[in-house]
């Protein structure tokens, strides 16, 4: 059993890339998410541990509820509204969401100036 990251985009991956210390595979819907993909998602990852992040806007808001509804036992993870998107929230912010989670992650060195 694996631990899996679902995000919107690929700068999103990346910003978690920065951060996962631990080995997590992040996967990207890239920003549109229908039936097809997410039943796709649910039989790849049926026997992993499924957190989902996903930027709080409409978009990421309309996958979440898909998520919910189709895929019920995945974790939903959240930034904060005042960043909307993963990709432009703080990573130290991100460290707290990801620990609260209990993935292991650290903090770059440049973040600390």
């Amino acid at each position: 059993m694996g631990r899996v990251i679902i995000v919107e985009g690929k700068t999103d991956k990346q910003r978690l890339l920065e951060i996962l210390a631990e080995p997590v595979e992040i996967v990207c819907t890239h920003g549109t998410l229908g039936l097809d993909k997410l039943e796709e998602l649910i039989v790849e990852f049926s026997d992993d541990e499924v957190c989902v992040l996903l930027d709080a806007d409409d978009a990421g808001n309309k996958a979440r509820r898909l998520f919910k509804q189709e895929f019920p036992n995945v974790r939903h993870l959240y930034t904060h509204r005042m960043y909307r998107e993963v990709a432009t929230t703080p990573l130290n912010v991100l460290v707290k969401i990801l620990e609260g989670a209990y993935f292991a992650v650290r903090l770059p060195d440049s973040e600390y100036l």
